[in-house]
């Protein structure tokens, strides 16, 4: 049987370190591509993972390139592409310059890859995940983007930490955009199934929910020259899986809505079923009024950031 085939846009931190993910646990074969200008450095830094592999044990092929006709017939694309964040900077300050990225690299993708899924990491990924829609003409179940796995791992680790607890015996729930207006659910959130809400004080609570909503700014702050990319690509990967194996696992993952939760026309964190055709299907949570209040908040702040694309 052939092998399923990734293509990684963007040979930086993120994108490697994706690619290397994704090769150690032998989804497919994977090509990582970046801009002409970088000459070598995709085939090099693809070549090192290669070279990683008789030491790990996996056979999956690893390709650099600069030219997208090495990503012909790709299953599922993630795009990293885009300038990072650098201390001071929102997301949002991120908007045109990555947008125009975002349609350039979808409309290459498209081009040799016409029946992928999309997997969009590059921020401010909402709006970034609605330029992917629109230049690619796709149907919405193949353009979903990498945020709430994201941010429910560093909430997870958060809780996992205050209670001295396995890291696997937790699951965290944040809906939203993937931004300050991200909406932790600690109702949704458990420890080997008991709701955090019972196991921790209220104000405990409020600081991991604040905390995950600066996780990706405490990181900046701390690295000073560069954003997070160690959790961000693991969780780009675990969607990857999810599809590829067809699992129908249920991950938070920006996808657009139309009506659900009762927003619409925007990429909104929320919880999904992951399989083969990519978006398999909205789930939705009965929230109560004052989560219903945060999601909806945290939908207009995207409505906004997206009506300002150019």
């Amino acid at each position: 049987m052939a092998r399923k085939k990734i293509t990684v846009v963007g040979a930086g931190f993120v994108g490697s370190t994706c690619a290397q993910r994704l090769a150690e646990m032998e989804l497919g074969d994977v090509v990582l591509i970046d801009i002409p200008q970088t000459e070598g450095m995709p085939a090099g830094k693809a070549l090192d993972i290669m070279e990683s592999g008789p030491i790990y044990g996996y056979d999956s092929k690893v390709t650099g390139a600069t030219s997208y006709e090495t990503t012909a017939g790709s299953d599922v694309v993630v795009i990293t592409a885009g300038i990072p964040r650098k201390p001071g900077m929102s997301r949002d300050d991120l908007l045109n310059t990555n947008a125009g990225i975002v349609k350039a690299v979808t409309e290459q993708v498209v081009r040799y890859s016409p029946n992928t899924i999309l997997i969009i990491v590059s921020n401010p990924l909402d709006a970034m995940c609605l330029v992917a829609l629109r230049t690619s003409g796709f149907p919405k179940h193949r353009v979903l983007g990498m945020a709430g796995v994201l941010d429910s791992a560093r909430m997870r680790t958060f809780i996992a930490e205050a209670l001295n607890v396995s890291m696997e015996n937790v699951h965290a729930m944040v809906l939203g955009g993937h931004g300050d207006t991200m909406v932790p659910l600690p109702r949704f959130s458990t420890v080997a199934g008991i709701p955090i809400t019972e196991l921790l004080p209220k104000e405990k609570i409020a600081a991991i929910n604040q905390r995950t909503r600066d996780g990706g700014a405490e990181i900046v702050k701390l690295l000073k020259t560069g954003s997070a990319y160690y959790a961000p690509s693991a969780s780009a990967a675990e969607m990857v899986e999810a599809i590829l194996k067809d699992k129908n696992k249920i991950l938070p993952a920006a996808v657009y809505l139309e009506g659900e939760y009762g927003i619409d026309g925007v990429f909104v964190g929320v919880p999904c079923k992951l399989g083969t055709r990519g978006l398999v299907e909205v789930l939705q949570l009965n929230l109560s009024v004052d989560e219903r209040i945060e999601l909806q908040k945290s939908a207009s702040a995207v409505r906004e950031l997206s009506a300002a694309l150019k």
